[in-house]
C-alpha cells in the first residue's frame, strides 16, 4: 500500500514523527505539493493525506488507485467530497483537535490588546524604566476584560471553550448559533445576530464558511458595532469583507481587529488589512501548538487505521447523498 502526504510540513516541520504511517505502508511525505504535481506524486497511491493541497474533481479522476483521503485538518473544503464519494473513496477529517489552542490564542490577543505587555516590555528593554522619574509608568491606557461583553458567532467546540474562559475572566457572554443550547451554559445568553453586534465589546467569529456566512461581517454589521468594540476572527477569512473592515478600522468606526485568518493565505502585499489601523494579524497559527499538532497527527493515524480495519471513523459525509439520482 502506498501512502502519500502531499503537504506535511505545516503539521510536522520536524518536531513530530511520521513513523506511525510508515508502519502501515510505503509512505512518502512532501513538504508542499501544487495541484499540478498531485497526479505525478500520488497517481499510484491508495492513500492520500492533505492539509491545504486541493483535490478537485479533475485531480481525483486522475488518481486511479485512490481509496482514501485523510484531511489533516477539521475543514475539508479542499476536497471535492462528492467526486470522491462517486468513486467510493472515503474522506475523513480531524475534528476538535485545536479547541484549546485556538481558545487560548483568542485570549492572548485580548490580553495583549488590553494590557499592551509586549509594547511596554520593549520600552523597558530600551531603558525607559531606568529613566523614569516614577516607580511605574504606562504609555497606553490599560483596561480590564472583567465586565466586558464578548459576543460569540457560533457555539461549537471552540466557541464553548472561549465562553468558559470568558466567564472565568468575569466577562458577560452573548452567543448566536443555529441550534441554541437549552439551557445555555451559566453566564451565556443567546441572542440574534444584530443584537450581538450591537451589544458586544468584542465580537469573535466561530462559525464555518458557507455560502450563507460568506462576508457575514460586512459594512452593515460593522456599523452596528460600538466605536469601542473589537472584532476577532480565528475561524475563516472569508467570513469578513476585507474592504469593509479596513474602512471601518481606518475611519475609527470600531476600535480594532485581531485576525489569525485572511481571505487569501498567504495574503497579497496589497491586502488592505495589512495596513489598516489597529489591526493585529497573526499568520494562521492559532491552531499550531505542539500539543494540538500531536493530537492532529494521532487522530489522523487512528482514522487511517480504522479505515484499514473497515471501520472508518470521522468520515466526511457526501454533500450530495440526499439528492435524488
Amino acid at each position: 500500500m502506498k501512502i502519500v502526504v502531499l503537504d506535511g510540513r505545516t503539521l510536522n516541520p520536524g518536531d513530530l514523527s511520521w513513523d506511525g504511517f510508515r508502519a502501515l505502508g510505503k509512505c512518502t511525505v512532501y513538504d508542499r505539493t501544487t495541484v499540478d504535481e498531485v497526479p505525478q506524486r500520488a497517481g499510484d497511491a491508495e492513500i492520500v493525506l492533505t492539509n491545504k493541497t486541493l483535490l478537485n474533481r479533475e485531480t481525483i479522476r486522475k488518481l486511479t488507485h485512490l481509496q482514501y483521503i485523510g484531511v489533516l485538518a477539521t475543514g475539508h473544503n479542499v476536497v471535492n467530497v462528492a467526486a470522491a464519494a462517486k468513486r467510493g473513496i472515503v474522506v475523513t477529517n480531524v475534528p476538535a483537535y485545536a479547541t484549546d489552542a485556538v481558545a487560548e490564542h483568542i485570549f492572548a490577543f485580548l490580553l495583549e490588546e488590553t494590557r499592551r505587555i509586549s509594547f511596554h516590555a520593549h520600552t523597558v528593554r530600551k531603558g525607559r524604566w531606568c529613566d523614569s522619574p516614577d516607580f511605574c509608568y504606562w504609555l497606553h491606557p490599560l483596561t480590564e476584560l472583567a465586565g466586558r461583553t464578548l459576543g460569540l458567532v457560533g457555539f461549537g467546540h471552540i466557541g464553548r471553550a472561549v465562553a468558559r474562559r470568558a466567564v472565568a475572566f468575569g466577562m458577560q457572554v452573548l452567543c448566536h448559533t443555529r441550534t441554541p443550547p437549552v439551557p445555555p451554559p451559566e453566564g451565556v445568553r443567546c441572542c440574534d445576530l444584530d443584537t450581538l453586534f450591537r451589544e458586544s465589546d468584542i465580537v469573535s467569529l466561530h462559525c464555518p464558511l458557507t455560502p450563507e456566512t460568506e462576508k457575514l461581517v460586512n459594512a452593515a454589521r460593522l456599523a452596528l458595532m460600538k466605536k469601542t468594540a473589537y472584532l476577532v476572527n480565528t475561524a475563516r477569512g472569508g467570513l469578513v469583507d476585507d474592504l469593509a473592515l479596513a474602512a471601518a478600522l481606518n475611519s475609527s468606526k470600531i476600535a480594532g481587529a485581531m485576525l489569525d485568518v485572511l481571505t487569501e493565505e498567504p495574503p497579497l502585499p496589497e491586502q488592505p488589512l495589512l495596513r489598516a489601523r489597529n489591526c493585529q494579524i497573526t499568520p494562521h497559527h492559532a491552531w499550531a501548538t505542539r500539543e494540538a499538532r500531536t493530537r492532529l497527527m494521532n487522530v489522523a493515524l487512528d482514522n487511517l487505521k480504522a479505515f484499514l480495519a473497515k471501520q472508518p471513523q470521522n468520515v466526511v459525509p457526501n454533500p450530495e447523498a440526499h439528492l435524488a439520482p
